[in-house]
């Protein structure tokens, strides 16, 4: 459940409407853009900081059973299905990086 807004007063809104809500293609679009905008900050930070050395980790254990979670290798099998084959150094220029970002956005 989730709270909306509804003649200036909050309510909860129920699972219908949120389904609707984050299964809209603007969302996922917009959320997509956000984990590439991130994905980005990360390629451009020195090798030594703690956030890059995380995300280069490579964990020994296994996850849970469940819903598998997403992983930043998704997010360059991402990149291939949006034909986007230089992002090395597109990622290096932050404005070509934000050009890419602002398509995803706006992409059906």
């Amino acid at each position: 459940m989730g709270l909306g807004k509804k003649n200036q007063t909050c309510r909860i809104k129920n699972d219908e409407e949120l389904d609707k809500l984050i299964k809209h293609e603007t969302v996922v679009n917009y959320i997509k853009a956000q984990r590439l905008r991130w994905f980005g900050h990360i390629q451009r930070m020195p090798e030594a900081k703690a956030a890059k050395k995380i995300f280069k980790l490579n964990p020994l254990t296994t996850r849970p059973t469940g819903r598998p979670k997403y992983r930043w290798e998704d997010i360059i099998q991402d990149l291939g299905q949006m034909k986007i084959k230089n992002w090395i150094t597109c990622v290096q220029d932050r404005a070509k990086w934000k050009d890419v970002v602002e398509k995803v956005k706006t992409s059906n």
